[in-house]
């Protein structure tokens, strides 16, 4: 399966989003990351169009999520920004050529049908069954209960323009 980069991006957002005490412009959340403001805007507004943050207006205005984290699962981040489309589309291929299969012969899906339709259920599943708050418990995990709360007091800090994000000159 090959998920674009708005996906990755998206995620993140979703992870350090938990951490912020109040909303947080896509440019801030695209300072943080190092991507362009605009490129993470376009992901934003998939992840607003699929209910997961709302945009919050006015000057302290910015994104915050719409849900809990633990009701938030990478397969909802996914198809938000890729889109909920099956990955392999079967196009009959059977049907086709010198020995073509009769239609009326192929009421079952064929084996290779059959197989990515249970890889990609897997896939699908293995994705609904990891939230953003696991994903939050691996960064503290990871890297600290310091980490996630040290990037929200940098998201929602003031001058939110001049200050480079951490590990940044």
């Amino acid at each position: 399966m090959k998920l674009s980069g708005g996906v990755e991006w998206a995620l993140h957002c979703c992870v350090v989003l938990t951490a912020a005490s109040e909303p947080v412009p896509a440019a801030r959340l695209a300072q943080l990351h190092e991507v362009s403001p605009s490129y993470l805007a376009k992901q934003m507004q998939a992840l607003s169009r699929a209910g997961l943050v709302r945009s919050v207006q006015g000057k302290t205005g910015g994104y915050v999520l719409t849900k809990k984290a633990e009701d938030i699962t990478l397969l909802d981040v996914v198809q938000a920004v890729d889109g909920k489309n099956p990955a392999f589309v079967c196009t009959e291929i059977r049907q086709r050529g010198p020995f073509a299969t009769p239609p009326e012969q192929c009421a079952k899906q064929c084996p290779i049908a059959r197989a990515m339709g249970a890889a990609e259920a897997a896939w699908r599943a293995s994705l609904a069954a990891v939230t953003i708050a696991d994903l939050v418990a691996s960064v503290e995990s990871d890297s600290g209960p310091d980490a996630l709360p040290g990037v929200g007091s940098w998201l929602t800090e003031e001058p939110r323009a001049l200050r480079p994000a951490p590990g940044t000159s």
